[in-house]
């Protein structure tokens, strides 16, 4: 029985949990469209989001092209398939490693520091105040970040497709004496819209699920330094394992059978 008490208990708690973040990102999401809008805070975040975010983005999506190069080098020589390195890396790119990657590294750079931001804010009383000056919370808070989030992160993905092209494009054309021409004209060829658009898609919805789970965690830290360290970490994991999870739905969506 006692077993059977402490399932029951920890699943009681989870469904509450997903519960809880189900009200709070739906209330969130209907803040975003509801007047009135602070428009200098929306600006603010998305220079955080976007601009501040670029050249770890960039520097990220370099370094995955150069080594999708020369992983698909290693492995395609054993079939006689060299050829075929350009298609693989504008596929994994475009599709995949851009959209996930980028999505990651905003979620440790930004999404902890909207849930340090805002627990912070929630130990130290600022939040009761908005809402005794009668702002409201999901309006001043919530609404600006997940807008620049869902605005930003395809900006991001669109630079990171870019330059990770560019980087399988350099260490194939230096390292792997590859013809400057015939590489071109392929990643050309192969191109499709569909491509490049579900990483779009991707982007969105991961700089939607980052901000949202941000916030929840530091809208309930609890009291203390340790309470909004704790938010931070929970912040993080959930927003990658969400990420992860979204990555596998919308890749099944736009690719299953």
């Amino acid at each position: 029985m006692k077993l059977l008490s402490t399932l029951g208990r920890y699943s009681l708690a989870t469904l509450q949990e997903i519960g809880s973040v189900a009200i709070f990102t739906f209330n969130g999401l209907k803040s975003c469209f509801i007047p009135p809008f602070y428009f200098k805070e929306i600006w603010r975040h998305m220079v955080i989001v976007g601009f501040y975010s670029l050249p770890i983005v960039a520097l990220t999506a370099m370094f995955a092209g150069m080594i999708i190069a020369l992983q698909c080098y290693v492995g395609f020589t054993r079939f006689n398939a060299e050829g075929a390195i350009a298609t693989v890396v504008l596929i994994c790119i475009t599709r995949e490693l851009a959209p996930v990657f980028a999505g990651l590294m905003v979620t440790g750079r930004v999404g902890s520091a909207i849930a340090a931001e805002i627990g912070s804010m929630r130990v130290s009383d600022q939040i009761d105040a908005l809402t005794t000056l009668g702002v409201d919370p999901m309006k001043f808070l919530v609404a600006p970040r997940i807008i620049a989030g869902v605005i930003m992160m395809p900006f991001l993905v669109f630079i990171a497709d870019i330059i990770g092209v560019m980087g399988g494009f350099l260490i194939s054309t230096t390292v792997l004496n590859f013809s400057v021409g015939s590489y071109i004209t392929q990643t050309v060829q192969n191109l499709e819209i569909i491509d490049v658009i579900s990483g779009l898609v991707k982007a969105s919805c991961f700089g939607f699920c980052m901000v949202c789970f941000g916030c929840y965690h530091g809208f309930y830290s609890d009291l203390g330094a340790r309470g909004v360290g704790n938010a931070t970490t929970s912040a993080v994991v959930a927003s990658c394992i969400g990420i992860l999870a979204l990555d596998y739905l919308l890749t099944a969506l736009f690719f299953g059978k």
